[in-house]
C-alpha cells in the first residue's frame, strides 16, 4: 500500500448483492488480495434477502476477516442497498463495487490515488468482460459486449487505455462520503440506472468524473441467450422508465435501440396499409443485417473461427432488439 493511501481516511467498499452465490466468493477473494492495508479498509456486503447460499458464504468470509461485514437489505433493490451501505460506512471514502465482478489487486489503491491527485468527485476504471462459462455462446456474448457495435460508446466499456479522461459516467465509482450529503443518495425509485442518474446529478452540480485506464475490473455477463435477452430487456426498460421519477435525459446511446425497434414496428404496421412502407421496412432490416454481418465477419476473422460468422448476428440482435423492446415497454409505461 502506498504512503499516500496510508495517510487517507478509511475506505469503505459497498457491495449490493442478491442471489450471487456463483460470484460473491470470487469477488471477495479479489478484494482480500488488494494491495492495501486492511486496517484502513472495511467491506460491507449488503444482501437483498438472498434465497441461495450468498449470505452463508459472506458470513464465512466475515468470520475469517473482521473487515468484511454482512448487512441486510429488506427492500431487495440495488439503490436501497447502496444507501444502506453509505449510511453505515465508517470510511471517508466510499467505493461502490459489483458482486458480479472481480478486481485487479491495485483497484482500491488506484481509485483513492486518482480521487485525491485530481480532486475528482467520482473515479472509476475500465470494465473487461470475461466469459462465465466455457461455451461458444458465452464467448460470443463477450465478443459482442467488447465490440463497438454491441457495447455503445461508453468509454469504460471500450477498453480505454490512454491514462485518464474526464467522462460522464463510470463503472462503480469511488467517492468522498461527503458528496452524498451535498447532492443526495441513490434514487430508490430506480431499480436500475441509479448509477447513471446519480452521475447526471453529480455533473449538473458541477462534479467531476474521472476515468483511469489502470483501474481495472473484470465482469461476468449472462452466458446464455435467454438470460442475456432478459438482462438487455430490463436495461432497456430502465433507460426510459426513470423519466417517470426524474426529469433528466440520458445520452443518445441509450436510445438508439429504441429508435431501431420503433422503426421496425412503425414501418411494419404501415406496410399492411400502405405497401410502399414494406420497402422501408426491408431497407432498415437490410442495413442492420449488413452492419451486423460486417462486424461479425471482422470478429470471426480475428478469432479464426467461422462459427462466429453465423452466431454473432443472432447475439447482436439479442442485444439490440432486447434492449429496444425493453425501452419500448418503458415508453409505454410512461405514456400511461
Amino acid at each position: 500500500m502506498s504512503k499516500t493511501m496510508l495517510n487517507l481516511a478509511a475506505v469503505s467498499v459497498i457491495i449490493p448483492c442478491r442471489n450471487e452465490e456463483k460470484f460473491i466468493s470470487k469477488c471477495l477473494d479479489s478484494l482480500i488480495k488488494q494491495n492495501c492495508s486492511k486496517e484502513n479498509l472495511e467491506i460491507l456486503v449488503i444482501d437483498g434477502m438472498s434465497e441461495d447460499r450468498t449470505r452463508e458464504l459472506v458470513a464465512q468470509f466475515s468470520e475469517r476477516h473482521s473487515f468484511i461485514k454482512l448487512l441486510e437489505n429488506s427492500k431487495k433493490i440495488t439503490p436501497a442497498a447502496l444507501n444502506i451501505g453509505i449510511k453505515n460506512a465508517q470510511g471517508g471514502i466510499i467505493i461502490r463495487m459489483d458482486a458480479h465482478s472481480v478486481y485487479r489487486e491495485d483497484y482500491i489503491a488506484n481509485c483513492v490515488k486518482y480521487l485525491n491527485k485530481y480532486d475528482a468527485d467520482n473515479v472509476g476504471g475500465v470494465l473487461i468482460t470475461v466469459p462465465t462459462e466455457n461455451t461458444i455462446t458465452a464467448k460470443a456474448i463477450i465478443l459482442v459486449l467488447s465490440c463497438s457495435f454491441g457495447r455503445g460508446n461508453a468509454h469504460y466499456r471500450k477498453g480505454y487505455s490512454k491514462g485518464i479522461k474526464w467522462v460522464d459516467t463510470v463503472f462503480g465509482g469511488c467517492y468522498r462520503k461527503e458528496i452524498f450529503k451535498k447532492i443526495g443518495y441513490f434514487n430508490e425509485n430506480l431499480y436500475r440506472s441509479q448509477d447513471m442518474e446519480f452521475n447526471v446529478r453529480l455533473n449538473k452540480a458541477g462534479g467531476k468524473i474521472l476515468l483511469a485506464s489502470d483501474i481495472v475490473a473484470y465482469y461476468y455477463p449472462k452466458s446464455n441467450f435467454k438470460d442475456f435477452f432478459e438482462h438487455n430487456f430490463n436495461d432497456g426498460v430502465w433507460a426510459l422508465y426513470p423519466l417517470k421519477f426524474i426529469k433528466i435525459s440520458f445520452k443518445l446511446r441509450h436510445y438508439i435501440p429504441l429508435i431501431f425497434v420503433l422503426g421496425l414496428v412503425i414501418t411494419g404496421i404501415l406496410a399492411i396499409v400502405l405497401p410502399v412502407f414494406s420497402y422501408l421496412f426491408v431497407l432498415i432490416v437490410g442495413l442492420y443485417f449488413l452492419t451486423s454481418f460486417y462486424f461479425s465477419f471482422k470478429i470471426a476473422m480475428k478469432e479464426k473461427d467461422a462459427r462466429y460468422l453465423f452466431l454473432l448476428p443472432a447475439v447482436f440482435a439479442n442485444r439490440h432488439i432486447g434492449y429496444g423492446l425493453g425501452s419500448l415497454l418503458g415508453l409505454l409505461k410512461l405514456a400511461k
